[in-house]
């Protein structure tokens, strides 16, 4: 799908351009024709330098960079600041400052001192520190600062590239441009040098919708690289950013260092959750045990049994058992593990007990089981 139509170029004015006797010669391939003195902008070759300074704009911010949006001039003062605003992107619609690029250190320190008066309460004389003449002052130079600079305000670095309305005006940013290198993105009319510009767009730069048009189709352009770098950042899984011009910070490494060991130490928790059910399985055959070793219980019983028949007198060596009791008692306080033979000891006591009176009644029916 074409980024802008033949029919919305021709609706704007794109095609216009300046008259014969104001022309650069470098510009003839760029025209169409000549109508009553003024030259026609041939628009299939402007659809075709769109779409490429399209897809530049779009690259440069989808990996990380910014767009400096340049219009002086009444026709373009309100189209630019609206179009960078959407987009939040750094504009200069006031005088262009020398040195807003090539000496961007001194601009910055201009905006620090905006951001500082900016905090200061011009309402509140007597909190404020200040006689009323140095905040009439202080108030003043915050006006002129963000007429001037109010646009670039958030700008921390030098941008990436810049989008510049009638290169002729502007021929101070397009200077400063091309000194730093900076790719500019411009509108060139008939009257322009198109040698200055890297994405030309012939076209119509004194028209208010043809402007307007124009820039529209830039911030769309950045929209959609700010669209693509939100989707790079999601392609990783992560978070991260796939490609970017600047380094990340080392709080950022860490961050990115710990996320994948974070799967790793939570995967064993899950697992936590069936070791707690099958204790309590594990104890139940360990509280049947006893019932399981009762029949074991009654086999010193038996023997208990045996003992007074064959000696009467001798009855007395069968409480040994149960004096072992306590002492397995013991052994299981002190081993856990031996827990589930101390219940089994348990109960050789009291059925050693009863043995010894049943074995003294009875000792006259022993030899007839024998």
């Amino acid at each position: 799908m074409a980024v802008v139509t033949m029919r919305q170029l021709l609706e704007s004015g794109v095609h216009f351009g300046h008259q014969t006797r104001r022309w650069n010669p470098k510009m003839k391939r760029f025209i169409f024709t000549e109508r009553n003195g003024i030259y026609i902008i041939d628009l299939q070759q402007s659809l075709s330098y769109i779409d490429r300074a399209y897809e530049f704009v779009k690259e440069t911010v989808a990996h990380g960079g910014t767009v400096l949006f340049v219009g002086t001039k009444k026709q373009a003062q309100e189209a630019v600041k609206e179009q960078a605003t959407r987009v939040n992107m750094p504009y200069v619609t006031e005088r262009w400052l020398g040195g807003m690029l090539t000496n961007f250190q001194t601009v910055n320190k201009r905006l620090q001192r905006l951001k500082e008066l900016e905090e200061l309460d011009f309402d509140d004389v007597a909190g404020s520190g200040f006689t009323k003449k140095e905040l009439l002052m202080r108030k003043r130079e915050k006006d002129k600062l963000e007429r001037t600079l109010g646009g670039v305000r958030n700008m921390a670095k030098v941008p990436s590239a810049v989008w510049i309305v009638d290169t002729k005006k502007e021929h101070l940013a397009v200077d400063e441009a091309r000194k730093l290198g900076i790719p500019i993105v411009a509108i060139l009319d008939t009257n322009c040098d198109p040698d200055e510009v890297d994405y030309p767009i012939p076209g119509n730069d004194d028209a208010i919708r043809a402007v307007s048009l124009l820039t529209r189709v830039v911030a769309d352009s950045v929209a959609d690289g700010l669209l693509g770098r939100q989707g790079q950042r999601g392609a990783n899984g992560d978070g991260t950013e796939l490609a970017s011009d600047e380094p990340l910070a080392e709080w950022e490494k860490e961050l990115l260092q710990s996320q994948p060991d974070a799967p790793a130490d939570a995967a064993p928790e899950p697992a936590a959750a069936p070791e707690a059910t099958a204790a309590p399985e594990a104890e139940v055959p360990a509280a049947e045990t006893p019932a399981a070793e009762t029949p074991a219980a009654e086999t010193p019983a038996a023997e208990v049994a045996e003992a007074p028949a064959a000696e009467a007198p001798e009855a007395p060596a069968a409480e040994a058992p149960a004096a072992e009791a306590p002492a397995a008692e013991a052994e299981a306080v002190e081993a856990p593990a031996a827990e589930v033979e101390a219940p089994a000891a348990e109960v050789e006591a009291p059925v050693a007990e009863p043995v010894e009176a049943e074995a003294a009644e009875a000792p006259a029916d022993e030899p007839a089981k024998a």
